[in-house]
């Protein structure tokens, strides 16, 4: 039988893939340089603070960070200038056109993982998405550029749907297998979101780590024996300014003053936490309802990594009850939020246990807002 008389048009996950960076900072590292940042800017503005006209920074503590989110680490890709009060944002060296670009280097590192897990040659992938947030930049595409590296003789582009890129990315790959457009499609998260984030921000500079993650989605006719059924797709999008990163190309990213802050990461955490967390819940109990799913019928729900108090939440409106130990599995107490990677490092984390038949929900959510959620099963 040859591989095109096996196509079934059905998508399913046959492999993930996972790049984490060596480097970590822990909340006491972080702490420690940022209290060194504050005291030396209330010290260098004590006139001007006096006298009303600048106003003094608040230190912060381990304590204020984990009950926020639950946080306690992160890994980062350039650990030694963040922690710099001199400086509190990456550096490395510029790269040339000709070099692999950092995105795409990690993107690749995460592919080759899940290629392998899959027993897969990228020769016989047809396709390669670069979903993510936080792009280095407008073009050529990462994706392409990744495509190239790996040896892959198909088509790839970028999209961007902040945190829900990857779960946006699936259906998008799904429905190329539906279509018969494609038999294998990868699709890739790399998030370098350390560059994009104020580490001058007391109320945000803890959130997000670095990291990249892989997704393999293909047709159930030529996928590994063990692999995860797509059950079911869905998205929404509503468009609001509560989580907002203005960098573009229209300006240039600066940390630390003359009215650039807000060319990076912000968002108005309150009215984010209010207005979200309803849709999300409305959002899954209607993809499992069009799906015929019940509560009961989840196994496992592996949520984008926000903040834990979120993801509590939704877990409960979910399943109804708070979630049992091993159901809602957290990662962000070691990498943090990882925007778009995160409900995919979870998966690939937490689902190698769960049996044949298991069901599951990956779910991720953000700025848009947007949210998108994928019901899958085990196989085999």
């Amino acid at each position: 039988m040859t591989q095109s008389e096996k196509l079934t048009g059905r998508p399913v996950i046959s492999a993930t893939g996972l790049f984490t960076p060596s480097d970590t900072i822990t909340n006491e590292e972080l702490v420690e340089s940022f209290n060194r940042y504050v005291e030396r800017h209330n010290a260098d503005n004590a006139a001007a603070i006096e006298a009303g006209d600048v106003e003094a920074l608040q230190t912060s503590s381990v304590e204020f960070i984990e009950k926020a989110s639950g946080i306690k680490a992160r890994h980062v890709m350039a650990k030694g200038p963040i922690l710099n009060p001199e400086i509190m944002a990456p550096r490395w060296p510029e790269r040339s056109n000709e070099e692999l670009s950092m995105l795409a280097e990690i993107g690749v590192k995460a592919a080759r993982q899940a290629l392998e897990r899959a027993g897969r040659d990228a020769a016989a992938v047809d396709a390669v998405l670069c979903a993510a947030s936080n792009m280095e930049r407008p073009y050529p595409a990462m994706a392409i550029e990744i495509q190239q590296e790996l040896g892959i003789d198909g088509f790839g582009f970028d999209m961007n749907v902040a945190c829900s890129s990857a779960t946006f990315g699936i259906q998008t790959a799904a429905d190329y297998i539906r279509s018969g457009n494609a038999r294998s499609v990868l699709v890739i998260s790399p998030e370098i979101t350390s560059g994009h984030l104020n580490w001058r921000d007391r109320d945000s500079h803890f959130i997000f780590g670095d990291v990249a993650t892989a997704v393999l989605v293909e047709d159930a006719g030529i996928a590994p024996a063990t692999h995860w059924d797509i059950l079911g797709t869905k998205l929404k999008t509503v468009f609001s300014n509560n989580i907002r990163n203005n960098f573009g190309f229209l300006n240039r990213a600066s940390p630390d003053g003359e009215g650039k802050a807000d060319k990076l990461f912000v968002q108005e955490g309150r009215k984010v936490f209010k207005e979200v967390l309803p849709m999300v819940a409305e959002h899954i109990a209607g993809h499992m309802a069009d799906e015929g799913v019940e509560a009961a019928d989840l196994k496992r729900l592996w949520l984008h990594q926000a903040n834990k108090s979120m993801n509590d939440f939704i877990g409960r409106k979910v399943l109804g009850r708070a979630p049992e130990a091993g159901e809602q599995p957290n990662i962000l107490q070691d990498y943090a939020n990882t925007s778009s990677a995160g409900s995919i490092i979870a998966f690939s984390k937490y689902s190698d246990d769960l049996t044949d038949g298991d069901t599951g929900l990956i779910c991720s959510f953000g700025a848009g807002y947007s949210v998108g959620s994928v019901l899958v099963q085990r196989h085999g």
